[in-house]
């Protein structure tokens, strides 16, 4: 927490579902207040292929790996949630210019893994890398883990023992003091690659467990159902204390945050402790719109939740010193669709007296919702971006495509809780040499709350 100030940060671009037939890319920001390209980008490094749809990134080393002196955090991890590509970029030989190191392409992940459909990235402690899958080559579900050799990148294999691959897969997060991981479950590849359907909740092709896993023998030993309140659980964090047994995991249909913790028999169980309570409208697509929860993390110091309503429109800042019982300590809106110069009437609100005026940064109105949250190290300093996924984009936010995904910053209290836009910060990806293009997950050079684990 005592690092550095950020100067630069990455972010993966997209083109995928948005008409715009380019590679995505990686983006690199300039977010020095004191350089002359503030708030620029400043470089793009686009993929050779198309539709690959890169969504989040980690490393090749981190905080897992901080007594071996021979690591170097040099190589950024990007998997595709489409292709199943793995894109590994250098970004040591010049943080400011990334270049490919490596690309893995996805028959080597399908042959030796039959796994496909990458997202989350962690690196390990034994220096190999490993990744979420989400489902099988043909697009069903298939929640496992493959493994990449720290050094030359090539696919291992997977992870877990044969036969023991979660019904569904999306982002995991380990303990080893505790000789535990916790995977979360999204939905079947093949399904909602092309947008929601609620009626695909109810077919059983979304999740809403969490998996318990044997960290040393890799072996699945215990499900943790959620029920229809803990439905799509994307997003899971332990405290960064490598001590903890507890953590959190915001589940996204019904706006629920669940704590998760280590019983005094051994084994797991799960509670929710923050509900974000339904809006009813009219001219929406449903009757009652979530929240929407699809980003949750903690600051470095174990004090703070924050997550994203993407629907709503809100960030939110959680006070979770007692983490049995968080307190809401700071909220701030962001665009979303319950803007009121939009459609969507509210008819009935238990938390807003009135609907929330459409957001304006610099002359550019936000459109989509707040959604990948990052902190900086320091913790007062989130930065938010408005995508989720592409064909998800295109289905609720269509302007939100045609007119490209922005970064804004948002100012925290760390002592008192509280969350103020900065008014003089923007990067409007609508206005990309190649067009309009759709901006994700935030990464730092030097690690951040989302991509290190410590033991």
């Amino acid at each position: 927490m005592m690092g550095p100030r950020e100067e630069i940060v990455y972010l993966p671009c997209i083109y995928r579902n948005t008409g715009i037939e380019k590679p995505d890319y990686l983006a690199t920001v300039d977010v020095n207040p004191e350089s002359p390209t503030y708030c620029q980008v400043i470089h793009r490094l686009p993929t050779p292929n198309l539709k690959d749809e890169l969504h989040h990134s980690g490393w090749n080393t981190c905080s897992s790996c901080f007594s071996d002196t021979s690591k170097k955090r040099n190589r950024l991890i990007l998997p595709s949630l489409i292709s199943s590509r793995i894109y590994i970029v250098d970004v040591g030989t010049d943080p400011r210019a990334p270049k490919f190191h490596k690309i893995v392409e996805p028959t080597e992940v399908f042959w030796k893994c039959n796994s496909a459909h990458l997202h989350t990235s962690h690196c390990l402690a034994s220096g190999e890398v490993m990744i979420s899958t989400m489902g099988d080559p043909a697009g069903n579900g298939k929640g496992g883990f493959i493994l990449l050799d720290g050094e030359t990148f090539e696919v291992k294999g997977c992870w877990q023992q044969p036969g023991n691959e979660a019904p569904f897969g999306y982002d995991f997060w380990y303990q080893p003091r505790h000789n535990v991981m916790i995977s979360t479950e999204w939905g079947t590849p093949k399904v909602l690659a092309y947008g929601f359907n609620p009626n695909d909740i109810k077919a059983g092709n979304y999740g809403k467990c969490l998996h318990v896993w044997d960290w040393t023998t890799h072996s699945r030993i215990q499900t943790l159902d959620l029920g229809e309140e803990g439905a799509i659980p994307l997003e899971v964090r332990f405290l960064h204390n490598p001590d903890a047994t507890e953590g959190f995991v915001g589940c996204a249909l019904n706006s629920n945050v669940f704590r998760f913790f280590k019983t005094k028999n051994g084994q797991w169980a799960a509670e929710k402790v923050i509900s974000v309570p339904s809006k009813k409208v009219k001219g929406w697509c449903l009757p009652e719109m979530p929240g929407l929860i699809t980003d949750i993390l903690l600051s470095l110091d174990d004090r703070y939740l924050y997550f994203s309503n993407w629907l709503h429109g809100d960030i939110r800042q959680y006070d979770i010193t007692d983490t049995k019982h968080p307190k809401l300590v700071g909220q701030v809106f962001l665009g979303g669709s319950i803007v009121n110069d939009r459609p969507v009437i509210v008819l009935e609100d238990i938390e807003l007296k009135s609907q929330p005026a459409p957001r304006v940064v610099k002359g550019k109105r936000v459109q989509g919702g707040p959604q990948m949250i990052q902190l900086s190290l320091d913790g007062k300093r989130l930065y938010v971006t408005t995508s989720l996924f592409s064909a998800w984009d295109k289905q609720f936010y269509p302007d939100l495509v045609k007119e490209g995904s922005v970064m804004l910053q948002v100012d925290v209290d760390t002592e008192n809780g509280g969350l103020q836009l900065n008014e003089n910060f923007l990067v409007d990806f609508g206005k990309e040499p190649g067009g309009p293009v759709l901006a994700h997950e935030v990464r730092y050079p030097g690690g951040d709350c989302s991509s290190d684990i410590w033991l």
